[in-house]
Parts: C-alpha cells; sequence; structure tokens
C-alpha cells in the first residue's frame, strides 16, 4: 500500500533516521526529499530495507523501488515541468551510484530523481552528473558531517569536455554489443526471434 503517512514509523537513510523528510511509502520503499537538492525538486528514491547494493534487493523490492520512481516523476513533472499537463514539456535525470567507488557516500541504495528544464544548467546540461559526483550533491557527506565525522568517498567522476571525447565507431558499437550478447549467452540468456519478446 502507497502512503504519505509516517505515523509510528522510523524510517533510516543508512545509519540516520530521516523519517520527517519522507513524503512517500510502499510496500518496500521510501521517498526523500534531498538535504542537498542540485536542483529544485531534487529527491531521492530508496528501498525501506537499508540494503548497500541494487544487487542485494529482492526481485520484489526492485520492481517496488522503479515503480516508486516512476510514481515520483509523475508526482515531480507536475511540480516542476513548464507544462505540468505534458510528461514531454520536462526531463529527468535519474541516477543510482551503486558503491563507494561510484561515488555512493551513504551506504544505503539511492535512486536519485531531479526535474529538469532547458537551460536549467545553463548550456551544459550533463554538468548535473559532475555536481552529483562533487560535494554539491553529497547529501551523505553533509549527514556524516552532522552526526559522526566524515568518511572519505571515491569513485569522482572527471569532467569531460566534448571536444575530449572521442566518437566511436558504428563497427566498435557493434563488437561490443555481440561480445555482451555472447557472454549473456554463455549465463543462459537467450536471444528472441524477431517479434518475440526477451
Amino acid at each position: 500500500m502507497t502512503s504519505t503517512n509516517t505515523d509510528g514509523m522510523n524510517i533510516k537513510f543508512g545509519p540516520f533516521e530521516v523519517t520527517k523528510q519522507v513524503f512517500l511509502t510502499t510496500p518496500h520503499s521510501y521517498g526523500l526529499v534531498n538535504l542537498k537538492p542540485l536542483l529544485p525538486g531534487h529527491i531521492l528514491i530508496c528501498p525501506l530495507k537499508p540494503h548497500r547494493r541494487l544487487l542485494d534487493l529482492s526481485p520484489a523490492e526492485t520492481t517496488d523501488l522503479f515503480t516508486t520512481v516512476q510514481l515520483a516523476q509523475k508526482l515531480l513533472a507536475k511540480l516542476y515541468f513548464p507544462d505540468p499537463s505534458d510528461f514531454t514539456s520536462g526531463s529527468f535525470t535519474v541516477a543510482l551510484q551503486d558503491g563507494a567507488d561510484a561515488g555512493q557516500t551513504i551506504p544505503h541504495v539511492h535512486v536519485h530523481i531531479i526535474p529538469r528544464r532547458k537551460g536549467d544548467m545553463g548550456e551544459a546540461a550533463d554538468e548535473i552528473y559532475v555536481k552529483l559526483s562533487g560535494e554539491e550533491a553529497n547529501v551523505g557527506g553533509a549527514l556524516w558531517d552532522r552526526e559522526h565525522g566524515r568518511p572519505q568517498p571515491a569513485g569522482k567522476m572527471p569532467s569531460i569536455e566534448d571536444a575530449e571525447r572521442n566518437l566511436r565507431t558504428m563497427e566498435q558499437m557493434i563488437e561490443e554489443a555481440d561480445k555482451y550478447k555472447s557472454v549473456l549467452g554463455e549465463m543462459g540468456v537467450g536471444s528472441a526471434k524477431a517479434g518475440e519478446r526477451l
């Protein structure tokens, strides 16, 4: 059951009690307002159980987590999109830092949802990813500073200018896709015939 009532609950984000910041609960997840939003509406969706990594979630928890992400997107569109009735009038950055080396500062799976509008980060729309890995979005660091003292996170994403990016050829991309298909086949995941679903 999805609810906005947290009365009598004790909800934690990693080691931190955050019940008052929670605006939505589901059977396996909750929505949390962000301590350090990068843009207006930047929220987190977390599993109720303090799983450290995405692979630790059960199938039911994973389904619930991402169904809750979608529900939160609908909510945020109504509040932050130029035309609240048109889900295509804005965009979202949806990000999950899975482990310390990916920049996760609280050892509890959490999905960042950030409503986006044209020009919200100036000319560099993907600057949001640099900010996600930087101090601007370090909600974990801020919580640790407030409570216990901060451990050192890893995995800062380097800033890459478009001019420094090497474009891959179609052949390189096909080769990589074929490699993935091969490994999936080794794992017992077969390919479908045209028109069939995997």
